[in-house]
């Protein structure tokens, strides 16, 4: 068999193919996923480009704002925010604060 041959080029190309079909079908799933999430990303790029940078400041304030409050309000911040959590949390109302006042009397809660 010389060096150049086509059979050599086909149990070369059986041999990929065989790898290929023993590669699982949730990776081709995975990869499909990964693919569309970049052409979704770059399509949703281009049109938030396209919008006036007041709006989509205002909305990122306003969206951050909420994520914000719901870290306070759930105490469920990332780690490395924690101790500027914990000077900010008792200005704001926390998700178990609610309980511990109702199971207090009218009279315990004016103490």
């Amino acid at each position: 068999m010389k060096m150049g041959s086509p059979d050599l080029f086909l149990a070369a190309a059986t041999t990929a193919l065989e790898k290929i079909q023993k590669i699982p079908p949730i990776f081709w799933l995975k990869l499909g996923g990964c693919v569309l999430a970049v052409i979704l990303f770059v399509i949703i790029l281009r049109k938030v480009l396209k919008i006036n940078k007041f709006l989509l400041g205002g909305a990122i304030f306003i969206g951050g704002g909420l994520v914000w409050f719901n870290w306070i309000y759930h105490r469920t911040e990332p780690k490395f925010l924690t101790p500027l959590m914990n000077k900010i949390a008792p200005f704001f109302p926390s998700a178990g604060a609610y309980e511990v006042k109702q199971t207090q009397t009218p009279d315990q809660h004016k103490k």
